[in-house]
């Protein structure tokens, strides 16, 4: 990952993270009090049963007459009798003290000469102790599962803008590689026009084919980057389009000696005439683009159909599926930074043009256009 993307990446997780731990904590918050005050009724019932099951023990004693059997109970749990000659009195009749809690009833009603009875546990702090070791513990486990559960999904969140960005590092890369040509080739065309003080033919036509192809990579690029006003479809001659851009790449054929065979009807066809334009323009750069020299580029307009074939490196069959997305080409043979045909199938797709494909490789392709003659 680049600098961008690693930041990107941490303040996604940093974000993730800390807002996972602000509603962990609340929540552990929660979960404790709640726990905290059902343990304090708990403590606080179980207590007070404690003292009423000894206050029923000292009024039967006394009713009955007969001695006071005194009952051992639950470890953590004493108790103790005030008497009524000891004179004590208590602000409260719940308290805690020492890390106990502790209960004085008044419910033996002085039988016996017994005025309280007095309960106290320490069950109440060890199991709050429990308590908070288990929440914190929970806590920490279930933190460390958002820590890898976040970075996955910060992962994965980051996956398809890190395909994005290599992707525009890659055009990036490829429009520098194709700018470079006809840029270089424009540059020492005019330079030797300049040392021989004459235009030639030679260097007219360098000039010529490097300015196509500069505007070739400008139309390419406004299509997909500007926002242009959409235009009205009207019914368009298609054969006029077609000789243009054939007259229009016919520098750069001739440069490798490519020869170019057209056998073009006159065809209407409803669609917008700078699309059209664009999408022949397309189809037969990339023919020559990816044409061997010494060959023929084949190309056949009627009614409904319009096909263009070449005799290039053709395209490997587990590449067919992938050649009309953005950003991906064909072959790395020749030049290109793939959105041409890009630009055909977003055309194609616009005007309810089918687009079908069938190349093999060192034999070159077919690509072929059919239409509703109707359309």
């Amino acid at each position: 990952m680049n600098n961008l993307e690693k930041r990107s990446f941490y303040s996604f997780l940093a974000l993730y993270l800390g807002s996972s731990l602000f509603f962990l904590m609340l929540s552990g918050y929660w979960y404790f009090t709640a726990q905290k005050s059902a343990l304090e009724n708990t403590t606080y019932y179980k207590l007070q049963h404690l003292a009423d099951s000894i206050s029923g023990l000292i009024i039967h004693a006394q009713m009955s007459g007969t001695p006071l059997i005194l009952p051992k109970i639950e470890e953590h749990y004493e108790y103790m009798l005030i008497k009524s000659e000891e004179k004590r009195s208590f602000e409260k009749n719940y308290f805690e003290e020492n890390a106990y809690k502790i209960l004085v009833s008044s419910a033996p009603q002085k039988h016996l000469d017994i005025e309280y009875v007095v309960i106290k546990t320490d069950v109440y702090h060890h199991e709050l102790q429990k308590l908070q070791k288990n929440i914190l513990l929970t806590s920490i486990a279930i933190f460390l599962a958002i820590v890898l559960i976040s970075w996955i999904l910060s992962k994965l969140f980051m996956r398809p803008i890190h395909e994005k960005v290599r992707q525009i590092e890659q055009f990036i890369q490829d429009i520098s590689h194709e700018l470079n040509t006809p840029i270089t080739a424009l540059q020492m065309s005019a330079k030797r026009a300049m040392q021989k003080g004459v235009y030639d033919a030679k260097i007219l036509t360098n000039i010529s084919i490097s300015t196509k192809q500069l505007y070739s990579i400008y139309q390419s690029l406004a299509y997909l980057s500007f926002n242009i006003p959409q235009q009205e479809a009207k019914p368009v001659s298609l054969k006029p389009v077609l000789d243009s851009a054939i007259e229009y790449y016919r520098e750069l054929s001739h440069a490798k000696n490519i020869i170019i065979r057209a056998t073009v009807a006159d065809v209407t066809l409803t669609i917008i005439e700078t699309k059209a334009e664009l999408l022949f323009s397309n189809l037969i750069s990339n023919a020559i683009k990816y044409s061997m020299p010494n060959t023929t580029i084949g190309i056949i307009l009627r009614e409904g159909y319009f096909s263009i074939e070449d005799e290039g490196v053709g395209i490997a069959k587990e590449k067919l599926e992938e050649i009309f997305k953005l950003y991906k080409r064909g072959s790395s043979l020749a030049g290109g930074f793939g959105i041409g045909l890009s630009i055909v199938k977003q055309i194609c797709d616009e005007f309810h043009i089918k687009v079908d494909v069938r190349s093999e490789l060192d034999h070159g392709s077919c690509f072929t256009l059919t239409w509703s003659s109707n359309h």
